[in-house]
């Protein structure tokens, strides 16, 4: 009885099982919520920004030993709330700060992947890049309700349920969806 409640439950989350359905389920919400991802996108990037603009404050307050660095740290830091509750609505338990925390690992991914192709490692770069946007689409995933974490279970090696085909992972999926998502959202 308690697992047809928990199904039912989670029918009320987007499954990730089929693309079509998740695009029709994304402009749904853009009927709905005057729903703009490309818009959410960029201020998505605008926040990885000020969280290392935050982190340059600390270190450069601390490096120099100057702790009027750390007032300015504070200010970016209201700054970086106030745009985050834009995107990161209602959230539960630890998802505010894993949000946070997602896009600053996404941006510092993002920057040594740009290092590692200016020095000409482009494979490496690649693998840097990869990472970084398999966490900026979890934090899409997560924020967008996409999926319920409850649900996440590996079935086959890189398979995240039975219906899975393609096996890239719950990760590779979840970039996929995001990036068929943001496609459908640019005007």
């Amino acid at each position: 009885m308690k697992n047809k409640q928990d199904n039912n439950q989670n029918n009320n989350q987007i499954p990730i099982k089929n693309v079509d359905e998740f695009i029709k389920k994304i402009d749904e919400m853009k009927k709905k919520e005057k729903f703009d991802l490309s818009s959410d996108e960029d201020l998505s990037i605008a926040i990885m920004n000020l969280v290392s603009i935050e982190e340059h404050f600390f270190f450069t307050g601390a490096k120099l030993n100057k702790p009027e660095y750390y007032d300015m740290l504070k200010d970016v830091r209201e700054m970086r709330k106030e745009l985050l509750q834009k995107i990161v609505k209602e959230p539960e338990g630890e998802i505010w700060c894993i949000s946070k925390h997602l896009l600053a690992a996404s941006m510092r991914l993002m920057e040594v992947g740009t290092k590692q192709l200016s020095i000409e490692k482009k494979d490496e770069a690649q693998d840097f890049f990869d990472k970084a946007y398999q966490l900026y689409s979890l934090f899409w995933g997560l924020n967008l309700k996409l999926l319920n974490v409850g649900d996440i279970k590996k079935i086959d090696d890189d398979a995240i349920n039975k219906h899975d085909k393609e096996k890239k992972g719950f990760l590779g999926k979840l970039g996929e969806l995001v990036r068929k998502a943001i496609d459908c959202c640019i005007e």
